[in-house]
């Protein structure tokens, strides 16, 4: 059975995949209880969650161009026409944000290494004591289960140093594409 090649998610322009929304006012993009000024404003959740979704549907390879149709009247506003810094501030804060969670967890997965590792050591000093002066005729059970105990308390340091921050450094990089987005506006 043949199968149908597979299309894109999202129309592609001049070698760009484009990520377009249609609004009625920029304003819609955007929390509306924010005091701060236009272009530091936090966008809304949801057009915030749809931006990062598409960005990474269309693929770490494939260049992305956001394009906000609007109506005529609203296109020459000053809110459009500061949009496109507004979303970039607002995604490398995202990116500063991330790499901050990274570095939190770096230090957090050494200092439970570090833990682990006294507490493994302290496992196999004491196991190697017990068999010194043994106090059981079988301490076989008290010998491997210190051993496996030394070696459960370094799971979780290991854990977050080898694989729990490549979720994070994944979404940093959406967050990275984000912030310096071409932003296109049309009418529509």
């Amino acid at each position: 059975m043949k199968s149908e090649p597979e299309r894109p998610a999202y129309r592609i322009e001049n070698d760009h995949a484009l990520i377009e929304i249609r609004l009625h006012t920029v304003r819609q993009l955007f929390h509306t209880l924010d005091p701060a000024p236009f272009h530091e404003k936090d966008l809304d959740d949801n057009a915030a969650d749809y931006l990062e979704q598409a960005c990474h549907e269309a693929g770490r390879r494939r260049k992305v161009r956001l394009v906000v149709h609007l109506p005529a009247e609203e296109a020459p506003s000053e809110s459009s026409q500061t949009l496109a810094e507004a979303i970039h501030n607002f995604f490398a804060h995202r990116e500063r944000q991330l790499g901050n969670d990274i570095a939190r967890l770096m230090r957090y997965g050494t200092a439970s290494l570090t833990i682990g590792l006294i507490f493994l050591i302290a496992c196999l000093a004491l196991r190697q004591t017990l068999d010194a002066h043994p106090i059981f005729v079988d301490q076989s059970i008290i010998d491997e289960g210190l051993l496996i105990l030394g070696w459960v308390a370094m799971w979780r340091p290991i854990e977050v140093l080898l694989y729990d921050w490549w979720p994070i450094a994944r979404r940093r990089a959406v967050m990275h594409r984000l912030a310096a987005i071409p932003v296109e506006v049309r009418t529509s």
